[in-house]
């Protein structure tokens, strides 16, 4: 992809919401956090030069700037996925447009299953790795040099400085927080009990269709990474429950308020 097409739709963005120096993608059932900004303005991504459109049930679809006390905040409100049928380079083009606008800090939430067998439904995981099961990347191809290097640093994928920020304001919460590697299934069917068995096999506590090729990216454009899931549902084979997106949507309306205490206070002391 053309680095115009970053630039242009970076401009356009710009232009009509302003500059921010912290992003976070919301997850499923994780939108109306927008309501806690002061000063907001949106902008539908069918406006914006080279979005595509965000199709999943629960992803509203727009990019709203606004204000919480001093710091200005970008959310996304709806993202990308690879089962929607988008190329790598569609799904990470918005991280690629933040990294030109001057994001420093991106928070990546998302809606995942427990693999971890002492995680419970509704409880909050910070991201602490990731582990890439589909075998896809999206920075295969030519290297964009303007961004980073051919052979980016994965080690610290997650900010070490920003999950520690993360857990020291939970504890002044009393927000019960767990830690733990998030597996990226490519989806849109939900794992099997055995791809389940594995992922725990080889570390996962938690999984889910997005979050990995957003880090990737990000990491490659030099930005802080913070992740952070909410477990909506335990994961294929470790309950008799069959898996629904509406159950799904229906346990992020139940954390949202727990959730937005969190990202306040992680926003206002970056």
């Amino acid at each position: 992809m053309k680095m115009e097409k970053f630039l242009k739709a970076a401009e356009y963005i710009t232009q009509h919401l302003g500059k921010a120096e912290t992003a976070i993608v919301l997850g499923s059932g994780l939108s109306g956090y927008e309501e806690r900004l002061s000063d907001r303005k949106e902008l539908s991504y069918a406006k914006i030069p080279g979005f595509p459109k965000s199709t999943a049930p629960g992803h509203a679809g727009k990019l709203i700037i606004g204000s919480l006390d001093d710091k200005r905040v970008l959310l996304m409100s709806g993202r990308f996925h690879s089962y929607e049928g988008y190329s790598m380079n569609k799904v990470t083009f918005p991280i690629r447009v933040f990294c030109l606008m001057g994001i420093k800090y991106l928070i990546l939430t998302n809606a995942a299953g427990g693999v971890n067998h002492n995680f419970q439904v509704g409880q909050l995981m910070l991201i602490t790795d990731y582990i890439n099961f589909t075998g896809r990347n999206p920075l295969r191809g030519k290297n964009l040099d303007e961004f980073g290097p051919r052979f980016p640093d994965m080690s610290q994928a997650f900010s070490p400085k920003l999950r520690k920020l993360a857990f020291q304001e939970a504890e002044k919460m009393d927000i019960p927080l767990q830690q733990g590697v998030y597996c990226w299934f490519n989806g849109p069917t939900y794992e099997t009990p055995a791809e389940i068995r594995t992922a725990r096999i080889l570390g996962a506590d938690a999984v889910g269709m997005s979050t990995v090729p957003e880090t990737i990216v990000a990491r490659h454009c030099g930005m802080e990474v913070l992740g952070i899931s909410v477990i909506t549902n335990l994961a294929a084979g470790m309950s008799e429950q069959a898996l629904s997106h509406e159950e799904v949507l229906e346990s992020g309306k139940k954390v949202k308020q727990v959730f937005s205490k969190l990202i306040d206070a992680i926003i206002l002391q970056i």
